[in-house]
């Protein structure tokens, strides 16, 4: 049980840190790219915007050892030759 606990405590913590991040830098491309003010109801959209993202980021992209496929594609190219 309290393993469980644990990982969900660490999914939480990553998904609060995945929106945080998201809203800032959706803030700033906002700010960049369109010049307009950054109001509450802009902060609002880019918040619900960021969340689906940091949820698919949590769950599919964080769970992907990225260092592993790697290695298995430049075996694979390696005994293709």
């Amino acid at each position: 049980m309290n393993i469980n606990w644990k990982r969900i405590e660490v999914f939480f913590e990553f998904l609060v840190f995945g929106v945080v991040v998201g809203v800032i830098e959706d803030i700033i491309a906002v700010k960049v790219a369109t010049g307009a003010p950054i109001t509450m109801q802009v902060v609002g959209i880019v918040f619900l915007i960021a969340i689906p993202f940091a949820i698919l980021g949590e769950l599919i992209v964080d769970r992907v050892d990225f260092v592993e496929l790697f290695q298995k594609l430049v075996r694979k190219n390696r005994s293709d030759k």
